[in-house]
């Protein structure tokens, strides 16, 4: 049985900001990376269609991965908050995801 979760969405850059979106993620916050891991997510990759400005996430997360504590952390706001003039947002500077179904998987 199997620890981990696969998780996989999507979001969208703003036009004209791919290059932008790429050097904040080269320049993530040490603490928010230390409080995804924390939080249960042990692998997490994304990937960006240059061509349409969709961003694909794929997670990795522990069984008992709880959403809701990251969302209301104040780290995740603040950082939500720095990437919201660059991404399609929610009210609340959450990024608009589109979650995926997983339709296959080889390991």
């Amino acid at each position: 049985m199997e620890n981990t979760i696969r998780n996989a969405f999507t979001m969208k850059v703003k036009s004209g900001f791919e290059a932008e979106y790429k050097i904040r993620h080269d320049q993530i916050w040490p603490e928010l990376t230390a409080l995804l891991s924390e939080s249960g997510i042990c692998d997490y990759s994304i990937f960006l269609d240059e061509e349409t400005g969709i961003l694909f996430g794929v997670q990795k997360l522990n069984k008992g991965f709880d959403r809701s504590q990251l969302s209301s952390h104040p780290l995740m706001r603040k950082w939500w908050n720095h990437m919201s003039d660059i991404m399609e947002t929610n009210p609340d500077n959450s990024p608009k995801t589109n979650s995926l179904k997983e339709v296959f998987h080889l390991d």
